[in-house]
């Protein structure tokens, strides 16, 4: 069996001479290498190829820690194993490279196990003398070497480098906003206590500090010439109108020194805020122009910022893209079992905050898809020009439309809508007068009834009972249906003795 060893000085090859180690105990493999002599009796050396110098101990170490056989590795073992035509195992520590080894050159590579890690961490205890012509100075040297130029290798060439600087500064670009927000407030505030009408008339807080500056002392509006800062003139009218019948307090020269130091801060860091913005704007669009063109310079900075870099954003799914930022929230619901966020840093992109409120869910997910795609091309890809986020971009509106144009056909679900095609004329009426249909039915009139008309009301009502329509009675409803006409005559006869006898009592 053959072990592979991988040095900052270059490759060495062993022979294992006592087979019986890979089937003990792996505990006790390492008392079998506790001197020089143990250790010769187990492995020799078979092979030693020595890197030429460090930049091809770097090009080795790099190909080393991604799996890949490299030239060096591949001529060293084509050279020593395929060409001798040895049929002896090889152990390799990484599976990958041994994965690949076994594909390039057909070697049959070894199970990797606790006893083979054990055998080459014995070797590497006594490398130095059983590789002949290697000192441990040169071998020092070669790795403090090799350590420096592989870390400015990965320094220079990682993919990353570029994003550290786009989160550094949106970063910076979030701390300043709160810092300044902190300060304009301050100045606003204190020169308040001078000229509080002020800070009704001049809003943006960049303009309250310059006016600050230059006018100072409110007595010297009137002198002060606002529109060299560039302030309107009907903006400058009214400060100065409100200077003559302010209500604030006198300060002293001290006062306004400090407040003049503030503006002096607040203006600088409004400038260097603009600065800072271009300067993102700048990178953004030259390290991810898709993801930019998509949601802007800000969003898409503070996406790769919460994910770590663009590869790791790259990376991620578009399910966690649409809710990344809204961690908390995420396991806050899934903690009380209620819904769980439908946007996180998204939802400040323009085209979900155009959305209707009953759509921002729907059009988050079709813009998710969309960004996790264009990151992946900003990542992997070497486009300069935002070719495929105009697409997504242009796919994302129209989706939007869609959405709002089915949104308003539920909306009018329902509503008769007019009919389409020739309407069929109804027939006139007829302009000949009907005299029935203006008829008027009178109320009864109630007449006071005597016998003789009790008398004959009685021969009415039995005429007109006979008139109601009978329904078919069935067998076993004949004996009700009798007693039920037997029962009926006796209700008037009732009414015809109160009549009778209201009759004579008016007699």
């Amino acid at each position: 069996m053959l072990l592979l060893l991988e040095t900052p000085a270059g490759f060495a090859l062993f022979s294992l001479k006592n087979d019986k180690l890979l089937k003990a105990d792996a505990d006790s493999i390492y008392d079998q290498f506790k001197t020089l002599s143990d250790a010769k009796r187990q492995v020799s050396l078979h092979a030693f190829s020595e890197f030429a110098d460090t930049k091809a101990a770097m090009e080795a170490a790099t190909e080393l820690t991604e799996g890949v056989v490299g030239k060096s590795l591949k001529k060293f073992l084509k050279k020593n194993i395929v060409d001798k035509g040895l049929t002896d195992q090889l152990a390799v520590l990484d599976k990958a490279l041994g994965t690949n080894v076994n594909k390039k050159l057909g070697i049959e590579i070894s199970v990797l196990n606790d006893n083979v890690k054990e055998l080459m961490r014995g070797i590497r205890m006594h490398m130095l003398d059983l590789i002949d012509g290697l000192s441990e100075q040169e071998l020092r040297s070669c790795s403090l070497g090799l350590a420096h130029t592989l870390s400015r290798f990965k320094l220079k060439f990682s993919p990353d480098k570029v994003d550290v600087m786009i989160m550094q500064a949106v970063g910076l670009l979030d701390d300043l906003d709160k810092e300044l927000n902190n300060f304009a407030m301050r100045l606003r505030e204190w020169y308040g206590w001078h000229f509080p009408e002020m800070g009704k008339i001049v809003t943006d807080n960049l303009a309250y500090a310059k006016v600050v500056k230059l006018m100072g002392f409110k007595t010297k509006a009137k002198d002060s010439d606002l529109s060299t800062i560039g302030v309107p003139d009907e903006i400058a009218a009214e400060v100065k109108t409100a200077a003559e019948t302010s209500m604030g307090t006198e300060i002293t020269e001290e006062d306004l020194a400090n407040i003049h130091s503030l503006s002096e801060r607040v203006i600088e860091l409004m400038e260097y805020r603009t600065s800072l913005s271009e300067y993102l704007k700048l990178r953004m669009t030259a390290v991810a122009p898709n993801l930019t063109y998509m949601v802007g310079e800000l969003v898409g900075a503070r996406l790769i910022a919460q994910a770590g870099s663009l590869m790791n954003l790259a990376k991620h799914p578009s399910s966690t893209v649409q809710i990344l930022g809204a961690e908390k929230a995420l396991f806050r619901a899934l903690k009380t079992k209620k819904s769980t966020p439908k946007y996180g840093l998204i939802y400040h992109a323009s085209i979900v905050g155009q959305s209707a409120p009953n759509l921002k869910g729907k059009i988050s997910r079709v813009l998710a898809a969309k960004l996790s795609l264009s990151a992946r091309v900003d990542a992997l890809g070497d486009q300069t020009e935002p070719t495929l986020g105009r697409e997504f971009k242009e796919y994302v509106e129209k989706r939007l439309a869609t959405l709002e144009e089915t949104g308003m056909r539920s909306l009018t679900k329902g509503i008769n809508k007019p009919r389409q095609g020739k309407q069929e004329k109804k027939p006139e009426k007829s302009n000949v007068y009907n005299a029935e249909a203006d008829a008027v039915e009178e109320a009864p009139v109630k007449k006071k009834k005597g016998k003789d008309e009790d008398v004959e009301e009685a021969p009415v009502e039995e005429e007109e009972a006979p008139r109601k329509k009978k329904k078919k009675r069935t067998a076993s409803e004949a004996p009700q249906a009798e007693e039920e006409e037997a029962d009926a005559p006796a209700e008037p006869k009732k009414k015809k003795k109160k009549r009778t006898m209201s009759a004579a009592d008016e007699a």
